[in-house]
């Protein structure tokens, strides 16, 4: 019986995320050799994209409160969280890696 308590327990504290956010991964040593000054553009308009997306993902609907319910809402704080980092993460690289590549280069109006 104990056992039984324990292991619905831990279920209980595990906090499973009833949402899936979207997976920004971090920029390879391949893409930062592959992308020009336009590519490099087009990634920061997606990784915005990403950001976006997680946002959306995580506005107040059903699956929040049965994420709630089911954790009080943990699993879902803690997925935003880590794809928010990566999200993040990801934008932070290729600015860096734009600063870089395209100093001194033109890049159109409008353009970040």
């Amino acid at each position: 019986m104990k056992k039984k308590l324990l292991a619905v327990a831990l279920m209980l504290l595990a906090g499973c995320a009833t949402k899936q956010y979207p997976q920004a991964p971090a920029v390879t040593a391949e893409e930062a050799a592959a992308f020009d000054c336009r590519a490099l553009d087009q990634e920061i308009a997606s990784a915005r994209s990403v950001q976006h997306e997680i946002d959306e993902t995580g506005r107040f609907d059903v699956l929040t409160v049965m994420g709630f319910v089911g954790d009080f809402g943990l699993g879902n704080g803690i997925a935003k969280s880590r794809a928010t980092g990566k999200a993040q993460a990801r934008l932070h690289q290729l600015s860096q890696l734009k600063t870089v590549q395209c100093a001194g280069a033109v890049t159109p109006a409008g353009a970040g």
